[in-house]
């Protein structure tokens, strides 16, 4: 049984490991879509080896989320859509991944705001990550809230607050690393069992343990 899809944030450039890349493209019915992290963002210039990688899974019918780094709300507007901009022209992003994310509800007047000129510059999806559970009010913000980033251990003893039950699952999504091996699968049903419609469930850890796949993933599997 699958339980829910995947957002797969992919930080390994594709000259370094290319299996991983094309093994994407195989598997597009299982995926939410793909994080495109250059350089924690777009980079200074374009890169052709991720240009390529980001029009294969766009051949492929695959939902492409430039990443970019909010600083928890203390960096300028119009340097973060400078840098969307890049992602779009540069590697036809589909939408936003706005990583480390304010949580708290005096930032949300700032998220607001991002998140709509983010769709008025060609962000269809935005996505926010505080990584944790944030006020309520960001749900009415993001497309997807990733509300769970962290390793395995803390997501064990991790809680759901009850306002998510008012949103759908497909509203949520757990990222979650350092799981043992062969515990992926339990990682993904557990995800699910916490309504998060969305989840990336990796063994990798340490300083980037997202420079790996979901091992079904890299294996082909569904």
């Amino acid at each position: 049984m699958t339980h829910g899809r995947l957002l797969v944030p992919l930080y390994v450039h594709p000259a370094v490991d290319p299996t991983a890349w094309q093994a994407l493209t195989r598997v597009p019915s299982r995926l939410y879509g793909v994080v495109l992290n250059v350089a924690d963002g777009p980079g200074a210039t374009r890169d052709p080896a991720f240009a390529a990688a980001a029009g294969a899974l766009r051949a492929a019918g695959i939902r492409v989320l430039g990443y970019l780094d909010t600083a928890y709300g203390t960096r300028p507007h119009q340097t973060l859509l400078h840098e969307l901009r890049r992602h779009i022209s540069w590697y036809g992003t589909d939408g936003v991944f706005l990583d480390q994310a304010g949580a708290e509800a005096g930032l949300l007047p700032y998220y607001r705001a991002l998140a709509d000129e983010a769709r008025d510059h060609g962000a269809g999806t935005v996505t926010l990550n505080p990584g944790i559970h944030p006020d309520p009010g960001y749900a009415s913000i993001a497309d997807l809230l990733v509300t769970f980033e962290g390793d395995w251990q803390t997501y064990l003893t991790s809680a759901v607050p009850s306002w998510t039950a008012a949103h759908p699952p497909a509203r949520f999504c757990h990222l979650i690393h350092g799981i043992p091996d062969g515990l992926c699968g339990l990682a993904a049903r557990t995800a699910w069992i916490r309504r998060a419609g969305i989840h990336c469930a990796v063994p990798g850890a340490g300083a980037n343990p997202w420079a790996a796949l979901p091992p079904a993933v890299r294996r082909g599997t569904t």
